[in-house]
């Protein structure tokens, strides 16, 4: 922990606010006809994403926090938690499901991704935003005769999660889907 001066915080300074850890994204001077002059952040929360309006006194101390971002290689899940190694080390690291969210979908044992470390203690992890998966099984749509333009079929991947891909998809192909929303971008050779 350090303390910095509301100036010198640029964008991509780690805070910590109220217990809770923040990254700068923006940092605007206000000079109001009266008083003094304000610095006014836009924080963005580390771990809930939140985007805030925070501001303060120009000259102000802010508590910075001393938070990493490690590759880590997932190994397996354990339980509700999920356990990763970080690629230099070898120290293995346990993540709650809850941390990962939606991203657990798209956890491929090897897959290589960023973990945010706080105190030694993992506060986030972060996929690229594009994966390659192999589809381990689809299941054709009864409808798929019809005309429509969008028609999709379930695939399963090889994380166990269903996706929905183009017809001409088949089992054992590769395709690059999108981890923030699950969606099929590109088959993937």
């Amino acid at each position: 922990m350090g303390m910095l001066d509301a100036n010198q915080c640029r964008s991509g300074t780690k805070l910590l606010l109220d217990g809770q850890l923040y990254t700068v994204i923006e940092r605007r001077h206000h000079k109001p006809g009266k008083g003094g002059a304000l610095v006014r952040f836009k924080l963005k929360g580390i771990v809930s994403g939140k985007v805030i309006d925070h501001t303060v006194r120009s000259g102000a101390k802010m508590e910075t926090a001393d938070v990493t971002v490690q590759t880590m290689q997932y190994l397996y899940k354990q339980g509700d938690d999920f356990i990763f190694m970080d690629s230099e080390t070898y120290d293995q690291h346990t993540v709650e499901a809850d941390l990962l969210g939606y991203s657990s979908n798209f956890l491929a044992e090897n897959a290589e991704v960023e973990v945010t470390m706080y105190e030694k203690r993992p506060i986030g992890v972060q996929l690229p935003q594009k994966m390659v998966f192999e589809i381990v099984e689809t299941i054709d749509n009864p409808n798929m005769g019809n005309t429509a333009t969008n028609v999709t079929k379930d695939a399963t991947i090889e994380t166990g999660f269903t996706i929905q891909v183009p017809p001409f998809i088949k089992t054992g192909e590769k395709v690059q889907i999108s981890t923030d929303d699950g969606s099929y971008l590109q088959r993937s050779s």
